[in-house]
């Protein structure tokens, strides 16, 4: 059965050698795991769960971000799983349709701090919530996500192989932690379609299910073992002629974690290409909104249908709307964080750009989705010329990935104000030496405060 397959590795990836390229992309991983949960940890929905499930002064073994509070592993992995989905600066594993850091690194960590686990043991398991997950993504989509949000179904898989290479479960009990969460799994598609909360809750549950698999698994509690593949299970009731020959081909060799897409814009995946067309032509071409006159992009279908809104009202619905984001890379040049405050919202020049967007689907984008997320703009200037540009891919995608360095630069950006520069650099600085920490727990994150908090 698969999950034997799985456990079978998961239970390796506790001991084996790491060849050091994965584990340098694991923590690349960490690093930019970081990046989205400290500014999500200060935004809702995570400070209202916080206000919700935590005592003022909690009592616990692992951390809520940014704060430092003390909490059970279970409530840590939900809320701070939930606050890395936030601000849409997540990590993509680009042919599964999925964020698996959210869900793989919020349980691995909230389980590495209650149980005294070292650095290099989170590391590998986030490496096996990594792997294994990405592989059960890749099998299930894209029929999955007409449905489905795949990181509020498939996280749990991940999640849960991560408690369990963290907690040292053996490959029977791994086996169990993976295949119970099958029953669990959830996240419906409408949670993208408006102005609500649920779509990190996606993921924050996703962490949460799979620490409480690992969990009860290690105590003893049996599952169906062909959940995924069973002819009732995961894939048939979930997506179309799933095939599981090959889903677990290359595990241990062929290391999914260093084809990990980093974000470089805060806002929906499906928008980044055409956000760097429209960065790439304004820098080349010295345009601006006073003297463009026309953008046409065309992309695919999905990104058309999840992020075609031309008239967005909020933060949530401007991350997801094409002709937003385009508009703000016209006019600032990135589509950082700041670009989603509500002065930016109600920037007239916004709307102004806005009306001007043309968006379309393109055959040739369509037909290469979803194993590359491409798009191509047109702009008209207002003294005559046609300039256009072709993104085959996305800046931070695996074939044209962020270097370490403006992962770093990302990091500080969304970091330092949160919690200072000086924190910030000396929680980076440990983050990047993890492997050679005894324990977590010299990561300090009990230490951290929010700026003006004292």
């Amino acid at each position: 059965m698969l999950t034997h397959d799985y456990a079978r590795f998961a239970a390796q990836v506790h001991h084996m050698p790491i060849p050091p390229e994965v584990l340098h992309h694991a923590k690349r991983c960490l690093v930019d795991w970081f990046s989205a949960t400290l500014p999500g940890g200060m935004l809702p929905p995570a400070t209202l769960m916080t206000d919700a499930l935590v005592a003022k002064h909690g009592t616990g073994e692992a951390s809520l971000l940014p704060s430092g509070i003390r909490t059970d592993a279970r409530t840590a992995a939900l809320i701070n799983g939930s606050a890395s989905h936030t601000v849409e600066f997540d990590d993509i594993f680009r042919d599964g349709l999925y964020h698996p850091g959210a869900p793989v690194i919020s349980a691995a960590l909230a389980v590495a701090e209650t149980s005294g686990a070292s650095g290099d043991l989170l590391l590998r398991g986030v490496i096996a919530g990594y792997e294994i997950s990405n592989r059960v993504a890749r099998v299930m989509v894209p029929a999955h996500y007409e449905f489905w949000h795949t990181t509020g179904t498939v996280g749990f898989f991940g999640a849960a192989a991560a408690a369990a290479t963290v907690l040292g479960l053996d490959e029977t009990q791994t086996a169990h932690a993976i295949a119970g969460v099958g029953s669990m799994a959830a996240g419906l598609q409408q949670a993208l379609r408006g102005e609500a909360m649920t779509k990190p809750l996606h993921a924050g549950r996703a962490a949460e299910g799979g620490v409480l698999s690992a969990q009860i698994a290690q105590a003893g509690v049996t599952s169906v073992l062909d959940m995924l593949e069973g002819n009732w299970g995961f894939g048939k009731a979930m997506s179309r002629d799933a095939d599981w020959s090959h889903a677990a081909d290359g595990l241990g060799s062929d290391w999914t974690i260093t084809q990990i897409t980093q974000k470089n814009h805060a806002a929906c995946g499906h928008v980044h290409a055409a956000v760097d067309a429209v960065i790439a032509l304004a820098r080349e071409h010295g345009l601006t909104a006073d003297n463009v006159a026309a953008i046409r992009v065309g992309s695919y279908q999905k990104a058309k249908e999840i992020c075609g809104n031309p008239e967005p009202t909020s933060t949530f619905e401007a991350k997801f709307s094409m002709p937003y984001c385009l508009a703000a890379a016209l006019i600032w040049g990135k589509v950082r964080t700041a670009a989603f405050e509500p002065a930016a919202l109600a920037n007239c020049t916004v709307q102004d750009v806005i009306s001007r967007i043309t968006h379309t689907v393109d055959d040739e984008c369509e037909g290469s989705f979803p194993n590359q997320r491409s798009a191509k703009v047109e702009i008209d200037t207002t003294d005559g010329r046609t300039v256009s540009h072709f993104s085959p891919t996305r800046k931070g995608d695996p074939d044209h990935p962020l270097s370490d360095e403006e992962l770093n630069e990302k990091y500080a950006e969304l970091a330092a104000p949160v919690i200072g520069p000086t924190a910030a650099a000396a929680l980076a600085e440990r983050l990047w030496a993890v492997e050679h920490l005894a324990t977590v727990n010299m990561l300090e994150l009990q230490q951290l405060r929010p700026l003006g908090t004292g």
